[in-house]
């Protein structure tokens, strides 16, 4: 059951690691091979090219961006 405490970008990563069978880490290392690219650059590459949706894949780019910047 996933921590009810959990909340912004990181509240998504049970349902995205459950929905494309990869773990968070291995969408969060595509996303900063792209770096630095746009934000919605890199949800677009991963709607594109991973059939993600669209809510996931920003959640994953948000959560990467707000890291590589603190």
């Amino acid at each position: 059951m996933p921590d009810e405490s959990t909340k912004g970008p990181a509240s998504y990563f049970p349902s995205i690691e459950k929905t494309y069978g990869r773990p968070v880490s291995e969408w969060q290392q595509l996303v900063r091979a792209r770096l630095p690219a746009r934000h919605m650059e890199l949800v677009a590459m991963l709607k594109a090219d991973h059939g993600m949706g669209h809510g996931h894949a920003n959640a994953i780019v948000a959560h990467v961006l707000a890291s590589e910047t603190t």
